[in-house]
């Protein structure tokens, strides 16, 4: 292989990295900055000192390593068990009479079937998100919760299932839309919120991934919950820029992960600034949401237990 690639006699190897490390490797990460990996699911990656952690062990999260991110710095993960596939359910579900009826239909032939499939695809969620977004969060909203496909953080419970409440007659598609963009950006303040109770203090976030850079309406409402500014990185190709890192740092170009992933690393394409008129909204928001979440897993508690009894 030495031969067939063209390399020197004494190639430099490092090891492995799991891909979402490697990706926060990449985009710029340093202390007190959560990077999200932002796609079906998210990935929530933070460096902490070891000063700083000491021995403690962050209650509730995926896991903490040293040096799994940066050599020298304990890297600290998180995340949910679904984000963008909590739209993406709801968009199945809205999809339902356009594939199976519309689609099916003697009416249109199979050109005009197959300009209306891709022209629905196309404008599906932004149509969705651009009438969301003009609802006032003065009207009533649904509350959901994200648990789509378990919880993963904090406190792992993949018997967890989502729940909405607050429906009524005058509940539309996109009020249901809206109050599941908020149950996904809840979902992610309860896991900042959970670093910050164990002492891991978190002062701007990054977004990287699909849902960060294609949803102006989702990183917007995140900033408010989150009451801080979001970054978006550049790039799609975070985990392959982040290996790049480690490998330069690993050839002796750069002298450690931080210097190159300065210079090496992705720019940024928008920033999310919290909107204050709106934040003190979304906490009285979250309250709905923490109730909902507490009757919820007490339900599948009790379930369980009445499934162990027979």
């Amino acid at each position: 292989m030495r031969t067939k690639l063209g390399l020197t006699d004494e190639p430099v190897i490092a090891v492995g990295a799991f891909d979402e490390h490697s990706g926060a490797g990449r985009a710029k990460i340093e202390q007190l900055t959560l990077v999200r990996v932002m796609g079906t699911s998210t990935c929530d990656i933070i460096v902490s000192s070891k000063e700083v952690i000491g021995t403690n062990t962050v209650r509730g999260i995926c896991g903490q390593v040293d040096g799994s991110v940066i050599p020298g710095y304990i890297g600290l993960e998180a995340g949910q068990s679904a984000f963008g596939d909590v739209l993406a359910w709801f968009k199945e579900i809205l999809s339902w009479p356009m594939d199976n009826l519309i689609l099916n239909s003697s009416v249109l032939n199979e050109v005009q079937k197959n300009q209306l499939k891709e022209e629905m695809e196309a404008n599906f969620i932004e149509k969705l998100s651009e009438q969301a977004e003009k609802i006032p969060l003065s009207e009533s909203i649904p509350t959901a919760l994200d648990w789509i496909n378990g919880r993963r953080t904090p406190d792992a419970n993949q018997e967890l299932k989502s729940a909405i409440s607050n429906l009524s007659l005058g509940t539309k598609a996109p009020h249901i839309f809206k109050a599941l963009v908020n149950a996904i950006c809840f979902g992610s303040k309860k896991i900042v919120d959970r670093f910050e109770e164990e002492g891991v203090k978190i002062n701007s976030v990054i977004g990287i991934g699909g849902v960060a850079r294609k949803s102006p309406f989702i990183m917007q409402t995140l900033a408010n919950v989150l009451n801080k500014p979001i970054k978006v990185a550049a790039s799609d190709q975070a985990p392959a820029l982040g290996a790049a890192v480690y490998a330069a740092v690993s050839a002796g170009i750069y002298t450690d992960v931080i210097e190159a992933s300065k210079k090496m690393g992705s720019d940024f394409e928008a920033t999310y600034f919290p909107e204050i008129d709106k934040v003190a909204i979304y906490e009285k928001l979250m309250k709905s949401y923490d109730e909902l979440s507490f009757f919820a897993e007490n339900i599948t508690q009790k379930s369980k237990v009445n499934e162990l009894h027979l």
